[in-house]
């Protein structure tokens, strides 16, 4: 097992837990090494907080399972035969009362196989807690979302120059997709928001293929790419041909909205104090009743994950934690602006993992 085996043990101690068991998805692959997709076959790994670890793994998958080098029993299963007797099996083996879970991530009918194995079994969330464990990432994890990261940029540069009046949003995502994978990207790090005009004002935006790009535009760029199982998330919002003094206006707002994040940023703030610093400088501007949205969330093997900078979360942020920060002003009906960076925290201040630009940009 990789040596992030012993931290689950540790937190099972910690949670006083006879136990923690991982769900394919991000935890699951910081454990193993390797990504196993959720389907309708249940998979896990139960780490107990003393002795070898556990696993119930379906039959076609004991191939790629083998690769992971794992050390402990594995009870496999066959569509044929349902997955309820390695669950059995597992409780045979295992004796447990208290079980620490992804609360977010593992499916009901899990949580019924484990009740039906150990009817006496107190399950609890622990999702913060065990997700908490990829908080601060290692010198390797922050170079995988570098290499994550610059790919995206020069996705996006290469986007923008074949920007034209008239294009649809559905063409440049396309553009920008393309971009992605030609450029190494393994996958995309989410489905991208390419929106222009009134739609650049709905933060979570779908491209459209019956909008044509006009004059005067916000063109708003949210995505990543994903690379070694790590995840980009950038934004930038650019004019198409020209800008208006309003949209200027707002634009600078945001800017330095987001310049205010970066500079209140080091070890020891909270993510209370991120937000509240950057949101302040909106609320301080003409444009306070476009704000919709917090400033950002955790970036890593997951594009949204701890630590989420709103005012109300009093985490401290420790050196290695990585964020977006992503102020933005949205008007229904009229633009919407968001600039957004990955940002990793250091002892002294940070870095911003993002280098495109942020200057005002016209292009087509």
């Amino acid at each position: 097992m990789p040596a992030s085996h012993a931290q689950y043990q540790a937190l099972a101690r910690q949670l006083d837990v006879d136990a923690i068991a991982l769900v394919p998805g991000p935890n699951f692959v910081r454990l193993l090494g390797q990504d196993f997709h959720s389907h309708e076959r249940p998979m896990l790994v139960v780490i107990p907080a003393e002795g070898d670890p556990a696993a119930i793994v379906p039959n076609l998958e004991l191939g790629s399972f083998a690769l992971v080098g794992f050390e402990g029993k594995v009870f496999d299963w066959r569509d044929q035969d349902g997955y309820q007797h390695a669950f059995d099996a597992l409780a045979k083996h295992m004796t447990l009362s208290t079980l620490a879970v992804e609360g977010q991530i593992m499916r009901v009918f899990v949580h019924h196989a484990l009740m039906k194995a150990y009817p006496d079994l107190r399950i609890d969330d622990a999702e913060k807690a065990i997700s908490g464990l990829r908080i601060c990432k290692t010198d390797d994890e922050v170079a995988a979302l570098e290499r994550a990261i610059r790919i995206s940029e020069v996705a996006l540069q290469q986007t923008l120059d074949r920007v034209r009046v008239g294009m649809t949003e559905k063409e440049v995502e396309q553009i920008l997709v393309m971009a992605l994978f030609a450029n190494g990207a393994d996958d995309q790090a989410f489905g991208p928001i390419v929106a222009a005009g009134d739609n650049s004002a709905r933060p979570h935006a779908h491209a459209r293929a019956d909008y044509r790009l006009q004059p005067g535009d916000a063109l708003l760029f949210d995505f990543g790419a994903r690379k070694d199982g790590f995840a980009a998330d950038i934004t930038r919002t650019v004019f198409v041909k020209e800008a208006s003094d309003e949209a200027r206006a707002v634009y600078d707002t945001v800017l330095r909205a987001n310049l205010k994040g970066h500079e209140i940023t080091r070890a020891g703030v909270t993510a209370h104090d991120i937000d509240d610093a950057v949101t302040a400088v909106l609320e301080a501007s003409p444009y306070a009743d476009r704000i919709r949205t917090k400033t950002g969330h955790g970036l890593g093997r997951d594009v949204h994950e701890a630590p989420y900078i709103m005012r109300g979360n009093h985490e401290a942020l420790a050196a290695g934690a990585v964020f977006t920060n992503e102020p933005g002003l949205y008007q229904l009906g009229n633009f919407g602006i968001r600039i957004e960076d990955d940002i990793l925290v250091t002892e002294t201040g940070c870095r911003s993992l993002t280098q495109f630009p942020k200057d005002l940009m016209i292009v087509g």
